[in-house]
């Protein structure tokens, strides 16, 4: 291969060349004509007359050549020079020059099917270059259409040479467009000849690069030549029409069918577009090319009839609905009316576990599969001898697993303060199963069943335990296990969760929840009092966050029954804390364990401020207007003896009252009861 500069029309080939691909960059376009050993020189050809031939966006094998145009490969025999011409920008240009000699093959032997299948020349037998394949080959789950393309390269070749133009192709599109492997999955050439094209298995649904967009879930068949304006010859239709009809038995596709197919994005059809096909469809149904050429593009409604009289008769679109573990409903279409058995076996033993059968063209049996044990299993619809069987995997449900079992909160204690009084219980189902649910002490006893092989469908679920037994009596302070386990038919899976129920310590109260330590008289201090129901180690704490303030109690060891302390304000140094928020904790350690609760206070030593900032009357009512500086309970007289009491929050408000007055004042006490100075204002009478 050759790296040629745009700048230059004419290049004598260091070697001679058989076939030739041009890259190039820019908005315009090449044409190209070579030069024969002999020294005569071809047409000009477009470089690329058929340029969607490729793969889809997104992958690998589309990202090989980002920004190039990629013209199609063109077989031209052996030739010694390239003569090209530009029309439009273009930038920089590569010219590929394939040598691909002309090889004799052996013809493979004509195989049968229920429909037949065409000698197919495999990749061994026309020589494909497996060293070259970048990846393996990837599969699509079905196979839904067929996509008939040309080559878009010349007529003039001769049975023996298709093979060379077939490696030549393989070679172009793996060694100069980057792709994985050749893009077509058959090539057919004007002799009638069959070639296996993109490797991976001739009878499975491998995903090859020919009709961006549209290659997952279809083949792709390529006739070798330009059939723009003439039909091509009686024997590739010949080959084609018996290609097309054991490649669609094969996936049991109606030839004379149609689908709406979501498009994976190209220039006509934006990914996510639905769109309407034949399922021998043209290469031009499916993006913006003229590709198969008009003259093969109006034989392809004779080719679907001939494709569907070709061979026995045949089973078309078997599907399945529902999945293991309910009804799992059979459907299909026979081409005649037949008798037809539809059979499931289980993939362990081979063993056969249900049958229906009927008969007609209609195929459509269900399987009661709600009791069927968990495992791997298939449906075959067979309708005789003549007619191709279809056996496919039954959709079951995933593997049964019963997992993130939570009890929160872990500790119950069921003592009466509203708190931790119950413990909600949520595990996750991976499928439907029947679960059951049990409280159980140390020794593995039974104390309470939750729930009794309840039916619960897939997904998170959630029971509820108070603390009680089955006889409705709360259980002693103890650890306790919650054991669940799920069981659907053939599979069962179990979990634990340790959960403690310890009434050790409860009512918790601190009161005031808003104290003034400034020595007035008035809340001095906030009192904290709890209960334990049991001696434990105990500890009390004031916080700011995690910070520890002070210390009411350290770690002592105390009695059952109700405690109380209290908290003046100052800090673990002794000095005054800040005015701000903290938090109370109590911590109680046990035999079954450390339980902690907790109440906020506030240290609140700051006065709020009122400022009266207007008095207005006008005979018959005074108004006035107050700010306060934090939420508080406001006093305001009016004149000497009325007074108006509310609780207000921070900010201006304005109040009013019958009559006229002299003077008014205000003054607030907040939740510390810190009492504000007195403000006063004279009325002012309110002209007019």
């Amino acid at each position: 291969m050759r790296t040629l500069s745009h700048e230059h029309h004419l290049r004598r080939a260091p070697f001679g060349f058989d076939m030739v691909g041009l890259h190039w960059r820019g908005s315009g376009s090449v044409w190209f004509r070579t030069r024969s050993a002999i020294g005569s020189w071809s047409q000009w050809q477009p470089a690329r007359p058929e340029w969607e031939d490729i793969p889809d966006r997104n992958t690998a094998e589309a990202r090989a050549q980002p920004g190039w145009k990629l013209g199609n490969p063109y077989w031209t025999g052996r030739s010694d020079a390239i003569e090209y011409r530009l029309t439009g920008k273009v930038t920089a240009l590569h010219a590929y020059l394939i040598r691909s000699p002309v090889e004799a093959i052996d013809q493979p032997m004509r195989s049968v099917a229920r429909a037949t299948r065409p000698a197919i020349i495999t990749r061994r037998e026309w020589g494909a270059d497996e060293s070259i394949v970048r990846a393996p080959p990837y599969y699509a789950d079905r196979l839904r259409f067929a996509v008939v393309h040309h080559t878009a390269g010349t007529n003039s070749y001769t049975a023996a040479q298709t093979a060379a133009i077939v490696r030549g192709i393989q070679r172009y599109h793996v060694v100069a467009n980057g792709w994985n492997d050749i893009g077509y999955n058959f090539l057919v050439d004007k002799y009638g000849q069959v070639f296996e094209g993109r490797g991976g298995g001739i009878d499975r649904n491998v995903v090859g690069a020919h009709a961006e967009g549209f290659n997952t879930g279809s083949t792709g068949v390529s006739l070798l030549g330009t059939y723009s304006s003439s039909p091509i010859s009686r024997a590739a239709r010949s080959a084609l029409v018996k290609l097309l009809a054991w490649r669609l038995d094969v996936a049991h596709v109606d030839p004379l069918g149609g689908l709406t197919w979501i498009s994976g994005g190209n220039p006509e059809h934006p990914a996510g577009t639905l769109v309407k096909l034949r399922t021998i469809a043209g290469h031009r149904d499916t993006g913006p090319t003229s590709c198969p050429g008009n003259a093969l593009y109006a034989q392809l409604p004779g080719i679907r009839a001939s494709v569907a009289a070709w061979g026995g008769p045949k089973l078309y679109d078997p599907e399945e609905s529902g999945k293991l573990g309910g009804p799992v409903r059979v459907t299909g279409r026979l081409s005649e009316p037949l008798a037809w058995t539809v059979t499931i076996k289980a993939v362990a033993d081979g063993s056969t576990v249900a049958t229906g059968t009927g008969a007609g063209t209609k195929v459509d049996w269900t399987w009661d599969a709600t009791a069927t044990p968990y495992g791997d299993y298939t449906y075959t619809i067979a309708a005789g001898p003549d007619v191709r069987p279809w056996t496919a995997q039954v959709p079951g449900p995933p593997p049964l697993a019963l997992e993130r079992l939570r009890a929160s909160p872990a500790v119950v204690t069921p003592n009466g303060d509203g708190l931790g009084e119950s413990t909600t219980i949520s595990f996750f189902l991976t499928a439907a199963a029947s679960v059951t649910a049990d409280v159980v002490n140390g020794s593995g006893a039974r104390v309470r069943r939750l729930v009794n092989a309840r039916s619960l469908g897939a997904g998170t679920r959630q029971l509820h335990w108070d603390g009680r037994d089955g006889g409705g009596s709360l259980v002693p302070d103890a650890n306790y296990a919650l054991e669940l386990t799920a069981e659907s038919p053939g599979q069962s899976d179990s979990s634990s969760r340790a959960i403690v129920v310890d009434r050790t310590l409860g009512f918790l109260k601190v009161s005031p929840p808003d104290f003034s330590p400034n020595g007035d008289g008035r809340l001095d201090s906030a009192g904290v009092t709890f209960t334990l129901a049991r001696a434990a180690r105990v500890r009390v704490l004031v916080l700011h966050g995690d910070t520890r303030i002070a210390t009411l109690e350290p770690a002592t060891d105390l009695l059952s029954g109700q405690k109380s302390f209290s908290w003046d304000g100052k800090n673990r140094y002794g000095a005054a804390a800040r005015d701000r928020s903290y938090r109370i904790r109590v911590e109680a350690t046990s035999s079954l364990g450390t339980r902690a609760l907790s109440k906020p206070v506030r240290l609140d030593t700051t006065a709020p401020r009122v400022r009266i900032i207007g008095a207005r009357t006008d005979g018959r009512r005074t108004t006035l207007t107050v700010r306060l500086t934090e939420s508080a309970l406001l006093k305001v007289w009016f004149g000497t003896s009325a007074a108006v009491v509310l609780n207000v929050t921070a900010g201006t408000h304005v109040l009013s009252k019958s009559g006229a007055y002299r003077v008014v004042q205000a003054r607030a006490f907040d939740a510390a009861e810190n009492a504000s100075a007195m403000a006063r204002a004279r009325v002012r009478r309110r002209s007019g």
